[in-house]
């Protein structure tokens, strides 16, 4: 397997980032846009997408440190997993040529962005209970989609989502899973935003499709092609979480020791109390071992070991997440009322970084995959 010590490439990707982003004030809201627009045009956007295609002709391997640079300089960009990781990701490797010429140069320079449909109400985790279906209008060959999802990110910036429905398979009469490009203003395709009690750029909606009509070539890939290409995105969607939630607990570690440093109780420094001090250490060690797993899932993904990929992934995402929240749980602890001010911009994390550990699935349905999957244990449900 490829050796995780970084290249000398890598390195300098690593450090072009970090620049780039510490320079750039953290971005509210309104300045996101503008973030997004002016790192797609330095090519961090599109890094992993082909060159034929404006990409940079990388990896995930790339976008995981991009994404994790830009979250530790405290500019993190919650699309990164979903634009460029999940839809341009499946998009370059199962779309026709017209979707590939159509989509892939507007995300990689970042004038467009794709947002990704999957979570239903009723369905959680499962994906074989989806019931969102797509049918072929006999007259025309149109496809009409009807269906809810709920926790789509960013669909009002977002020039078209990629929704996960259903088809129906005239051999057998089960339901497989086929993914659709869904235009923004298209009619009967409505949004509702959801009131979430976190800070985030990016919005959270619910989606309406109600008999929404699309051209036979929104379709992207095989109709039957089911779960591989279902899972060709959802793979680098655990593995740039994982790049996400380490950026987000170094950025968190990073104030901490600063404070620690700074901060003078008694005549000494309080990171000079092996109370302070260890805990910050462990943090440290928890999300450097992370980031290991996280770069083998990508280096597994980027070789196309889908399988491998897949184990490595969710062990990623699960290790970052719990590194992440045990970061920021210490370094909110190690500043005492300040790390809940926002001064010091750590208290909004507190929420953000259980969000980890939740979507895209649960720390729980990570630990059955690796108990069955993996150690071959009974299936639990």
């Amino acid at each position: 397997m490829t050796t995780l010590v970084e290249s000398e490439e890598h390195k300098a990707l690593r450090e072009a980032v970090a620049s780039f982003a510490r320079n750039h004030p953290r971005t509210p809201a309104t300045d996101s846009r503008r973030f997004w627009q002016d790192a797609a045009k330095l090519g961090y956007i599109g890094v992993n997408l082909p060159e034929a295609y404006g990409g940079g002709g990388g990896g995930i391997t790339e976008l995981c440190l991009v994404s994790e640079e830009m979250g530790a300089a405290g500019n993190p960009l919650l699309m990164m997993i979903v634009s460029p990781a999940i839809c341009g990701t499946v998009i370059s490797r199962f779309g026709t040529e017209a979707q590939k010429r159509e989509w892939l140069p507007a995300l990689a320079d970042g004038s467009r962005l794709m947002a990704f449909g999957i979570t239903e109400p009723d369905a959680g985790s499962n994906s074989h209970r989806i019931t969102t279906t797509a049918r072929r209008d006999p007259g025309t060959g149109d496809w009409l989609l009807t269906g809810r999802k709920v926790f789509v990110s960013g669909v009002d910036i977002a020039d078209a989502t990629l929704v996960v429905g259903r088809t129906e398979d005239a051999r057998t009469g089960r339901l497989k899973p086929c993914l659709f490009i869904v235009p923004r203003d298209t009619p009967g395709f409505g949004r509702r935003m959801i009131d979430m009690e976190l800070y985030a750029t990016e919005k959270q909606f619910e989606l309406v499709l109600d008999d929404v009509r699309l051209p036979a070539d929104a379709l992207v890939g095989d109709e039957d092609a089911g779960l591989l290409q279902l899972f060709a995105g959802l793979n680098p969607e655990r593995i740039m979480t994982a790049a996400f939630a380490i950026g987000m607990g170094r950025f968190a570690l990073s104030r901490a020791v600063e404070y620690a440093r700074e901060r003078t109780v008694w005549k000494a420094p309080i990171g000079a109390h092996q109370a302070i001090a260890h805990p910050l250490a462990q943090a440290h060690i928890e999300l450097e071992l992370a980031r290991l797993m996280m770069q083998k899932a990508a280096h597994l993904y980027d070789a196309g070991d889908d399988v491998g990929a897949g184990e490595a992934a969710n062990m990623a995402k699960y290790a970052a997440a719990e590194a992440c929240v045990k970061a920021v749980d210490q370094a909110v602890h190690t500043l005492g009322g300040n790390g809940l001010t926002r001064e010091f911009g750590l208290a909004s994390l507190v929420t953000a970084a259980r969000v980890s550990r939740i979507a895209p699935v649960s720390r729980e349905m990570i630990l059955n995959y690796v108990s069955h999957q993996t150690l071959g244990l009974p299936k639990s449900y």
